[in-house]
């Protein structure tokens, strides 16, 4: 068998600086040694920082993407065995936990930390074959995790009108939800974020166009959070996440 031409494909970029780092730092200066629990991996900026601030932390990070992934293992791989990545979303962080920390010799001890930072990441955005951007146009995706099997388009194509205000108004506070579920309805089939930004804004009533930023910044969040359950998951990985801690975690 011929070897591959060329060198391996280089890890995808996934880029993010995280905007308190500074203090992330900081508020895990005191915890006792062991591991952090990084829960949004993302692009690896807040598992470095802690990595390269305290010698005494090792660090599990977690996430759905498996770009993320990729590009967080190739960054931190110089730390060794003080970093551990894993594809999975976070309220599998027990589970995990208790596996990488059983790997390590300390079975049935408790995490020194674990780090939420929610939310869409840039490089996400950046990104418009992913679709979570309302300002470049894609494909209605917005998935985190690529293999989860619901869609944005499935929702804004296929929900009913009274659920996609319902979804509008729980995930996005967007107080013209039944004005722009309406004119989703209207509309459909709708195939990517450029179409579904233009028909939000023009069923937005022209003053409040005017302020507040784009006018669909709300219905994309509201779309990502329900195709990824973000809120959904969120209260067990926290519950879990505390149930983890040895003592003077945090």
């Amino acid at each position: 068998m011929s070897p591959p031409d060329g060198p391996p494909p280089a890890a995808p970029r996934f880029e993010h600086r995280p905007v308190l780092v500074d203090l992330v730092v900081e508020l895990f200066a005191p915890v006792p040694p062991g591991v952090v629990v990084d829960a949004t991996l993302g692009g690896g900026g807040h598992a470095e920082a802690l990595l390269d601030a305290h010698p005494h932390l090792a660090v599990l990070g977690l996430d759905q993407d498996p770009d993320a992934v990729a590009a967080a293992s190739d960054r931190l791989a110089r730390f060794g065995d003080r970093f551990t990545a894993r594809r999975t979303r976070f309220d599998e962080i027990a589970r995990v936990a208790a596996d990488v920390l059983a790997g390590r010799g300390h079975e049935g001890d408790g995490i020194s930390g674990a780090l939420f930072d929610l939310g869409v990441s840039s490089p996400q955005l950046d990104r418009p074959e992913r679709g979570f951007s309302y300002r470049r146009s894609g494909p209605l995706d917005m998935r985190m995790d690529p293999s989860r099997p619901v869609q944005a388009g499935d929702l804004v194509n296929g929900a009913p009108e009274r659920e996609l205000a319902r979804l509008l108004r729980a995930y996005g506070d967007e107080r013209h939800a039944p004005r722009i579920a309406r004119a989703i309805v209207a509309h459909r089939p709708l195939t990517t974020t450029g179409e579904l930004a233009e028909v939000v804004r023009d069923a937005v009533p022209a003053p409040a166009r005017r302020r507040g930023g784009h006018p669909a910044r709300r219905t994309f969040q509201a779309l990502r959070i329900a195709v990824n359950d973000e809120l959904g998951v969120l209260p067990s990985a926290l519950d879990d996440a505390v149930e983890l801690l040895a003592p003077g975690g945090r």
